[in-house]
């Protein structure tokens, strides 16, 4: 990126040596609370780490690889090594105290304490669980000055606000490998998240290898899948790191994939063949036949012997029953046991699955399309639909989750996930109700995400819907959460995570290794088309097309949007110290298209985003004419003005599926100087 711009954000976001709030300092999830009193505990070549108390031996583990990261972000050649039980440093650094192992379930404890003094730094937790989330906060208050690093000293206690913390992510529409799931995993403990949903089967695609229907990945998932091998290695690796790990097998609807590999379980008889469009299809388990509860079971009691988790998820959503109402031995079937609608035959389905899954020892979790009034309390609600979805849940007696507001896919603006709470004083539940509300999860959809994009859709935002699961409900300044939210992204990146690697990977794909700077320069203002609007229909991008594309390399939230448009609104209030890093950026993409055209002479690829670099250089050409006319108290023209919104209609056009992020604060400039 351009250096006059990756100054500018640098200094927006974190000041010089990333500056920090003395109430937050740089942690990302806010602690319950701390006290900070003002010392430093300095780290040195003798840093050294002790385990006490009764931990389960993930700590020995954990520690070590927390050592190693400590090491990695300090270049401090520290001398302990490998950490294990026979390890025992007198008058340790660090001193790790434990009161019993944990066991990597809902509900299970993770609170936390942690004491810095000037020359010890003590943690102590119930479980090694909570020990984790503590070694992680641990890494984050590491912070430099010009003598070198330290830890600030002060007392932290911690506990989150919800049990369930979680992230799904969808391998069924486009699959994602080992290595994906991995570093996200690692990415999901540095933020204290605790649960990974796996979605595992879709219309698209069944991902996991069935030793009993091995047709299901044979003709279900063109290949690509988990095998059981796999599976029980994620499940390890998320333990390691207090992570549970569920699954989603979504039926009855989304069941193509199932259908193709063995359609004699269809409603309607009729060739299936795996999806490669996007959107709610017809195909639909048959409820009717006591031979699909034998396959399912047989699946289910497969698939539940490669999770140890106490869950399990049967999707249920989108069930549009089409073909259902055409069946006549649907329709038979419904009159016979009383089912007055669709809705009611699906409770009755999903009863008989829970039926075996509680045989499996296991609590079935559903979209919240499952609730009904004959479906068993036992059940978990996850809520996609919104607030009242849950609120009903909790009323049923259900307990329940939400996701409607944490639908990251979307693409929508960190301070839109970040300001949804679960569990909002508007709510209207009884206190006991409220006991109901256990957590929530960001959903990851990956109709439009590949393994080089799936980083950058989840991270950094999903660091800040964690904080909403874990801190106190009062903690949602927005400028504060930015600030930490851009040195935490820089940290996850050095677990592995690609969210900001892969941007310039797309870019120089794109310009057969030529300049990228100017596409650097654009991606930095504009975001992919939100919601639905980028693939209308589900059919203009299919499960094979070019996912390379400009589009890909933007983000939500783009690198330069936060910071300028907080300088215009501060400039506009009257802050006139603004002026100068507002005119650098306008006269940056002022110049920015002549750049453009250079390399769009050898990358036709570019084709499809020529106007809306031009508008941008447009725009922020008139951007500076609007500060011009403010500063020198002169009306502009009528036919300024009239060119003027010409020109921010143009730049609102989208150019290759992605729009300008940085309109309507150029627009306000406009307007200031009439």
């Amino acid at each position: 990126m351009h250096k006059l711009l990756l100054a500018l954000i640098a200094f927006l976001f974190t000041g010089v040596s990333y500056a920090q709030s003395p109430s937050t300092l740089n942690l990302m999830p806010v602690p319950s609370s701390m006290e900070i009193s003002g010392g430093q505990f300095i780290i040195n070549k003798d840093f050294t780490v002790s385990i006490g108390g009764a931990p389960d031996d993930r700590i020995y583990s954990a520690t070590t690889r927390f050592l190693v990261r400590l090491k990695n972000r300090t270049g401090i050649f520290i001398k302990q090594e490998l950490i294990d039980k026979s390890t025992n440093k007198a008058n340790a650094s660090l001193r790790i105290i434990i009161d019993r192992p944990g066991v990597v379930r809902y509900g299970e404890e993770e609170n936390y304490r942690i004491s810095v003094t000037t020359n010890i730094i003590e943690l102590k937790a119930s479980t090694d669980i909570g020990a984790l989330r503590g070694l992680e906060t641990i890494l984050q208050l590491v912070t430099a000055n010009a003598a070198g690093y330290y830890i600030p000293t002060l007392q932290i206690d911690d506990t989150p606000r919800f049990p369930w913390r979680g992230l799904m992510i969808d391998v069924a529409r486009h699959f994602h490998p080992v290595g994906v799931i991995k570093r996200n995993i690692d990415g999901m403990a540095a933020v204290k998240m605790n649960v990974l949903h796996l979605h595992l089967s879709d219309d698209q695609g069944f991902r996991v290898e069935s030793k009993l229907f091995p047709e299901l990945t044979n003709k279900g998932s063109d290949g690509l899948f988990f095998t059981q091998e796999q599976i029980r290695d994620i499940v390890d690796y998320a333990d390691q790191r207090g992570i549970r790990v569920y699954p989603e097998f979504d039926v009855p609807g989304h069941a193509t994939a199932i259908l193709t590999a063995y359609p004699q379980y269809a409603t309607k008889d009729t060739t299936y063949v795996l999806e490669r469009r996007a959107g709610v299809f017809d195909p639909t388990l048959d409820a009717s036949n006591p031979e699909t509860y034998v396959f399912l079971n047989s699946i289910f009691t497969e698939m539940a012997g490669l999770f140890t988790d106490d869950y399990f998820h049967i999707g249920g959503d989108e069930n549009e029953g089409k073909h259902w109402d055409e069946s006549k031995s649907i329709q038979k079937f419904m009159k016979k046991n009383k089912l007055e609608d669709n809705h009611a035959l699906q409770a009755y389905f999903n009863t008989q699955l829970l039926i075996n899954l509680e045989k499996q020892g296991k609590n079935m979790v559903g979209w919240d399309e499952i609730n009904h009034p004959d479906l068993p309390k036992t059940a978990v609600i996850q809520s996609w639909r919104g607030l009242q979805a849950m609120e009903n849940a909790a009323k049923s007696g259900y307990k329940t989750l939400l996701s409607n507001g944490y639908y990251i896919d979307l693409l929508h603006s960190v301070d839109e996930h970040y300001l949804v709470d679960p569990l909002p004083d508007s709510i209207s539940l009884t206190e006991e109700e409220k006991k109901s509300i256990i957590g929530g999860e960001a959903t990851q959809w990956s109709e439009l995400t590949t393994e080089l994009t799936i980083d950058s859709r989840i991270w950094p935002r999903t660091a800040a819907i964690a904080e909403r699961f874990w801190s106190p409900q009062h903690v949602k300044n927005i400028d504060d959460m930015h600030r930490r939210m851009a040195i935490v992204s820089i940290q996850l990146e050095q677990l592995g995570l690609t969210h900001n690697s892969m941007q310039d990977v797309i870019l120089r794909g794109m310009t057969q290794g030529g300049n990228i700077e100017p596409l650097k320069v654009l991606t930095s203002v504009c975001q992919p088309l939100q919601g639905y609007a980028r693939n209308p229909g589900g059919g203009h991008y299919l499960s094979y097309s070019p996912y390379m594309l400009f589009a890909d390399a933007c983000i939500a939230d783009p690198s330069a949007v936060y910071p300028f448009n907080k300088l215009v609104k501060g400039y506009l209030e009257g802050n006139s110290d603004n002026l100068s890093s507002i005119s650098e950026y306008l006269s940056l993409w002022k110049k920015n298209h002549k750049e453009f055209e250079k390399i769009e002479a050898y990358a036709p690829i570019l084709t499809s985003i020529s106007e809306l670099s031009n508008n941008l250089s447009v725009l922020a050409r008139a951007g500076e004419e609007a500060i011009r006319y403010a500063s020198a108290n002169n009306k502009p023209s009528k036919d300024w003005i009239e060119n003027s919104k010409i020109i921010v209609s143009n730049a609102r056009m989208q150019g290759g599926r992605t729009e300008l992020q940085i309109v309507n604060a150029i627009e306000s400039l406009i307007a200031n100087c009439q």
